[in-house]
C-alpha cells in the first residue's frame, strides 16, 4: 500500500502515519511514502524526524519521482497540500484511494479558515479519480466538513488515530516528585493554547504546589501571561521525546482557544497509552469517551488534588484509559479496516511477536544500566543476557532512551528517568532511585541484580535493603589514573566484581587495578559473535554499498560535535583517496545529526553486525566499539575521546598502536590526522593490521560471565 503526503509536517501528522506504518510492518504489510510538497510549508524545511526514521530503519520506502506507484490502497493525508494544481501530480495507480481528513476546513470562527473543501475535492478527484473515500479523522471534523458541505458524501467510518500502546507505556510505581507535576506536550501553535491568560493559569496552575511542565509552545503561553511562572518548566519543541517527557509528568492536561477545532487529539490518546491520566475538555468526549476526565480550566486545580491524594483512584483511571486506548486505538483495529479493503496481514501481528510454547524462565536477573549518552553499558548488559541459559531471563532497566533499543532486541525493559530529565536535586534523586529499584525488585523477584553503572548512592541504598539478592556490579576496567577511587569505596556494597575483559590491561593504571584480585575477570564481551556478523556482501548490500573501498566513521558519544572540523577532514581525505563512507548515527539520539559532506548516515544497531562491509574505520576507542572492530579485525584508526570522565581511551588507544593492531591519532586538530589517514588508505597497510589482529586474537567472553552469573547461588526465599 502506499501513504501520500507531505512528509515535513511535524507533530500529529507525522506521528500518524508512523504510527500506521510501524502497525503495517509488523503485519508483513509493505509500504510507499509518496511526497507531495504543500504549498503551506517552507521549502527548506526538512523530513519530520519520525518520517526519516522510517527510511532510515528501512520500515517503510520513499517512492522515487521518476517511477509510477502501483498499490491496492492509497491512503492521502492532509487536504491543505491541494489547496493549490500541484506542479507534477505523483503517478499512482491505485486499485482503492481513500482522503484520511485529518484536518477540518476551518474552526468555529471561521469555517473556512485552513482551505475550500469543495476545491481541494475537486482537485483530488481531478488526481486520482472520482471515486475517492473521504474519511474524517473523527466527529469533530466531520461536523465540520458538513457544515460548509452538506452534502459531502463521507466514509461511515471515521479513520482514527491508532497508537502501539505496548510501546507507549510504563509502569509507575508511584508519582513523579513531592507535589503534583502537570504537563502537556505538542507543536508551538498559538490555537493550542486558551486565549485568556486567566484560563492558562488556571489550567496550568503558577502556585508552590504544583509543578508545571511544557514540551514544545510554552514560549506562547508566556507571551499570553507576560511572565514565566517560577513553577514552570518550558522546553523547547523536539528537545525531549514525547515518551520520554510523559514519564516524567503525573496529570495531562490540555485546554486550547475556544474557536479552534481539534481534529483528533493525538497528544492525548499519547498521553493515555503512557499511563498518565488526562484532563481535557467536554468537547472531546466523542472521541475518548469514559477514558479521560472532562471539566474546564477552573476545575483542574482540584480535580487534580483529589487524585494526588487518592492513588487508588489514580491507578483505576490510569489502567481505564490503558484499555480503552488498546480497545479502540490499538494496532488491531489499524489492521482491521485494512482488511476491509482487502488487505490482510501476511503474518499474525500476536504470533510474530509472541515467543515459542516453552516452560517460562524459572528464574530472572535484573539488569541496570545508567544513563550514559553512548549505547556502551546496556550493551554489555544485553551480550551478557542474549547467551543466559534457558532456565534464566533478564529484565533490562536502564535511564537512558537506550531503553527502546533493549525492548527492540526482544527483552522486558523498563525505564527508570533519570536525575538530569526529573530535574531533581541529589537527595531526592537517590530517593526517587531506590525507590523505583525496591519496585522493580518487588515486581520482577530477580535472584541477582546486575548493575553496570557507577554505584551511586540511591543504588548503594538499594543493596543494603535488599540483603537477600545476589548483587553484582559489571565494572569495566581502563578508568583513568587518579580518578574514582571513592566508587571503589563505595562499591564495597556488591556481593561480586565481575570485570568485562580489556585488551589494552597490561596499560590500565587506573584505580580498579588495585581491586583486580577482588573481581572475576572474563574475556572482553561483545555484543555479538563473529559468526553472527553479516558477511561481506550481504553488510554492502544492506548498507548500499557498491564495489569502491568503504570506510566507518564510528566517533562515539560525545565525540562528535566537539570534532565537527576534523569530520569534515576525515571525509575530503578518504574520499580523495576513493573511500566511500558510512557514518553511524547514534541509536539513541533524540535528533537527526546533521549532514556531513560526502558521507551516507546510517543508524545502525548493533553496527558490529555490518562491519565485514568495511575495508576501514576511523573511530573513538571506547570499550564496545575497541574490542569489537580489534576482535573482528577490522583495520581501524582510532581517534580516543579525551572527554569521557572515567574511560581511558586515550590508554587503550596507545597500546592498540604500540602492538600494531591499530592506528592511533591524538589530536584530530593537528596535520597527524591526514598522514595517519593517508597510511591506512593503503592496501598493504590495512592488511597488515588485519594479519596482526588475527595474531592477538581473543575470544568473546559474553557466554562465560553468562555461565558464571546463572551459576550464583540464590538468596531469596520465595513465598509459597
Amino acid at each position: 500500500m502506499a501513504i501520500l503526503s507531505d512528509f515535513r509536517y511535524p507533530g500529529g501528522t507525522s506521528a500518524s502515519i508512523a504510527a500506521e506504518v510501524h502497525a503495517q510492518a509488523e503485519a508483513a504489510l509493505s509500504t510507499v511514502l509518496v511526497h507531495v510538497p504543500s504549498p503551506h510549508q517552507p521549502k527548506t524545511l526538512p523530513f519530520s524526524p519520525r518520517i526519516s526514521e522510517l527510511l532510515r530503519d528501512e520500515v517503510a520506502v520513499l517512492a522515487r519521482e521518476d517511477e509510477p506507484v502501483r498499490c491496492k490502497l492509497l491512503l492521502v493525508r492532509q487536504p491543505r497540500i491541494f489547496t493549490e494544481d500541484l506542479a507534477a501530480p505523483p503517478r499512482i495507480h491505485a486499485e482503492r484511494t481513500v482522503m484520511v481528513i485529518n484536518q477540518p476546513p476551518g474552526d468555529a470562527g471561521n469555517p473556512y479558515r485552513y482551505y475550500d473543501f469543495a476545491a481541494v475535492r475537486d482537485r483530488v478527484h481531478r488526481y486520482f479519480g472520482p471515486r475517492v473515500e473521504w474519511a474524517p479523522i473523527s466527529s469533530q471534523v466531520r461536523d465540520q466538513v458538513l457544515q460548509v458541505e452538506p452534502d459531502a458524501r463521507l466514509a461511515a467510518e471515521d479513520w482514527h488515530e491508532i497508537i502501539d500502546v505496548a510501546q507507549w507505556w510504563r509502569d509507575r510505581d508511584g508519582f513523579v516528585g513531592d507535589v503534583p507535576v502537570i504537563g502537556r506536550h505538542g507543536r508551538g501553535d498559538p490555537v493550542k493554547w486558551p486565549l485568556d491568560p486567566e484560563d492558562i493559569q488556571r489550567a496550568y496552575p503558577t502556585g508552590d504546589d504544583f509543578r508545571v511542565r511544557i514540551l514544545g509552545g510554552g514560549d506562547i503561553a508566556v507571551r499570553r501571561l507576560g511572565h514565566r511562572p517560577d513553577n514552570w518548566d518550558v522546553v523547547p519543541f523536539g528537545a525531549e521525546s514525547p515518551e520520554e517527557f510523559l514519564r516524567t509528568i503525573d496529570f495531562f492536561v490540555y485546554f486550547h482557544d475556544p474557536d479552534l477545532v481539534e481534529a483528533f487529539g493525538r497528544t492525548i490518546l499519547e498521553a493515555m497509552a503512557s499511563g498518565v491520566p488526562v484532563i481535557i475538555g467536554e468537547h472531546f468526549r466523542p472521541t475518548f469517551a469514559d477514558a479521560a476526565l472532562y471539566g474546564t480550566p477552573d476545575g483542574v486545580a482540584r480535580l487534580v488534588r483529589e487524585l494526588y491524594a487518592d492513588p487508588a483512584r489514580y491507578r483505576a483511571v490510569v489502567n481505564r484509559a490503558r484499555e480503552f486506548a488498546e480497545r479502540r486505538y490499538g494496532h488491531q483495529s489499524h489492521l482491521a479496516r485494512l482488511a476491509a479493503f482487502g488487505i490482510k496481514p501476511r503474518i499474525s501481528p500476536a504470533s510474530a511477536s509472541a515467543p515459542p510454547s516453552a516452560a517460562a524462565p524459572s528464574r530472572r536477573v535484573l539488569m541496570v544500566s545508567d544513563n550514559g549518552a553512548g549505547m556502551g553499558h546496556i550493551s554489555r548488559l544485553m551480550a551478557i543476557a542474549r547467551r543466559l541459559p534457558g532456565d534464566m531471563s533478564a529484565v533490562i532497566a536502564t535511564q537512558s532512551y537506550a531503553a527502546s533499543v533493549a525492548h527492540g532486541e526482544g527483552f522486558l525493559t523498563e525505564y527508570i528517568p533519570s536525575r538530569k530529565v526529573l530535574q531533581a536535586a541529589h537527595p531526592r534523586w537517590t530517593a526517587l532511585l531506590r525507590e523505583r529499584l525496591a519496585h522493580l525488585i518487588e515486581l520482577h523477584e530477580p535472584v541477582v541484580v546486575a548493575v553496570d553503572c557507577l554505584p551511586h548512592a540511591g543504588i548503594v541504598e538499594a543493596v543494603r535493603d535488599h540483603p537477600e539478592l545476589t548483587w553484582v556490579w559489571v565494572r569495566r576496567a581502563m578508568w583513568q589514573r587518579g580518578v574514582g577511587a571513592d566508587w571503589i569505596t563505595e562499591g564495597k556494597v556488591f556481593d561480586h566484581v565481575l570485570e568485562p575483559g580489556e585488551f589494552a590491561s597490561v596499560v590500565d593504571e587506573g584505580p580498579t587495578v588495585a581491586d583486580r584480585a577482588n573481581a572475576v575477570r572474563v574475556e572482553p564481551i561483545m555484543f555479538l559473535d563473529e559468526s553472527e556478523l553479516l558477511d561481506r556482501v550481504a553488510a554492502r548490500a544492506e548498507l548500499g554499498l557498491d564495489d569502491r573501498p568503504a570506510a566507518l566513521l564510528q566517533l562515539g558519544a560525545g565525540n562528535i560535535n566537539d570534532i565537527s572540523s576534523p569530520i569534515s577532514r576525515i571525509c575530503r581525505n578518504l574520499t580523495g583517496h576513493g573511500f566511500q563512507l558510512v557514518l553511524a548515527e547514534s541509536t539513541i539520539a533524540t535528533t537527526p545529526m546533521p549532514p556531513v559532506p560526502g558521507a551516507k548516515v546510517v543508524k545502525l544497531y548493533p553496527v558490529s553486525r555490518y562491519l565485514k562491509a568495511f575495508d576501514l574505520t576511523v573511530s573513538a576507542a571506547g570499550y564496545n566499539s575497541f574490542h569489537e572492530q580489534i576482535g573482528f579485525a577490522i583495520p581501524t584508526v582510532f581517534l580516543p575521546n579525551t572527554a569521557t570522565r572515567l574511560d581511558d581511551q586515550v590508554g587503550r588507544a596507545r597500546f592498540a598502536a604500540a602492538t600494531g593492531v591499530a592506528l592511533t591519532v591524538e589530536d584530530p586538530e593537528s596535520a597527524e590526522l591526514e598522514e595517519v589517514l593517508d597510511q591506512a588508505a593503503r592496501p598493504e597497510v590495512r592488511a597488515g593490521l588485519v594479519h596482526r589482529c588475527g595474531e592477538l586474537a581473543f575470544e568473546n567472553g559474553g557466554a562465560e560471565a553468562a555461565t558464571w552469573l546463572s551459576g550464583l547461588p540464590s538468596r531469596r526465599r520465595r513465598l509459597t
